[in-house]
């Protein structure tokens, strides 16, 4: 059995020395980076295609922007992505998984809607905190930058953010998976940044702390902590305690 990955956390400081696209090469060779002129180059295109001015920018958070954004924000606000849903499509062979056995992370996919929250970058601080978030999200060709329109939960048009959408082209998009299997993929892959379940119990739980409950996440975070107790002998009761608190 190969020991776990070494861990490491995704923060603000990792983002500002850019060390998260080394660490991430450094564990596996074969992933395909984007460049620094290239991330440039796809920052530029989206601020050139930006509709509204002058009060900032709204990034549309669907998964880990949720309870880890690392940029700093002004506002957020309870926010629904209209045209797009939240879907496990994305594989990946580092960060949350490896190449024997890769994680599962979120997507938007067209098609539905996507509860989340939208956090507002001040003007004064767009290029530099989008620059980050450049470096967070668009390492490889996994995700499409877009403005989507969003709404309030009450229906009140809040403009356009800025969301990451799955590349269904990019080496990284998988369908989506039958349950079983996602859940089992959810309950066992590991990498540099922790557990694919991690990922999921903290989406989960960032939303419930939003007065949100996805019946997709909580259905399959009950799949996990199933899965996990019948191949630990640790009691569901228990793993589920263990899973709500996790992160």
């Amino acid at each position: 059995m190969s020991e776990p990955p070494e861990r490491f956390k995704l923060t603000r400081e990792l983002l500002l020395r850019g060390g998260l696209a080394e660490r991430l090469r450094a564990s596996n060779p074969e992933v395909q980076l984007l460049s620094d002129a290239e991330r440039a180059a796809s920052l530029a295109a989206i601020l050139a295609q930006r509709r509204e001015h002058g009060a900032g920018v709204w990034v549309f958070a669907y998964g880990s922007l949720i309870w880890n954004p690392a940029i700093d924000i002004v506002d957020r606000v309870l926010a629904r992505a209209l045209g797009w849903r939240r879907e496990y499509c994305l594989a990946t062979k580092s960060g949350r998984g490896t190449r024997e056995l890769p994680g599962m992370m979120l997507g938007l996919m067209e098609g539905g809607d996507c509860v989340g929250a939208v956090l507002r970058v001040a003007e004064e601080a767009v290029e530099h905190e989008l620059g980050l978030l450049w470096r967070r999200e668009m390492i490889a060709d996994g995700y499409i930058p877009r403005w989507v329109p969003v709404e309030t939960t009450d229906g009140a048009p809040l403009g356009h953010a800025i969301a990451f959408t799955i590349n269904l082209s990019g080496p990284s998009y998988c369908d989506p998976l039958p349950e079983p299997e996602l859940v089992a993929r959810l309950a066992t892959a590991e990498g540099e940044l922790g557990t694919a379940a991690e990922y999921l119990f903290q989406t989960r739980d960032g939303l419930r702390a939003m007065g949100i409950s996805d019946p997709m996440l909580e259905r399959l975070g009950e799949g996990v902590t199933e899965f996990q107790a019948q191949n630990t002998g640790i009691d569901a009761k228990d793993m589920k305690n263990s899973s709500s608190s996790s992160g």
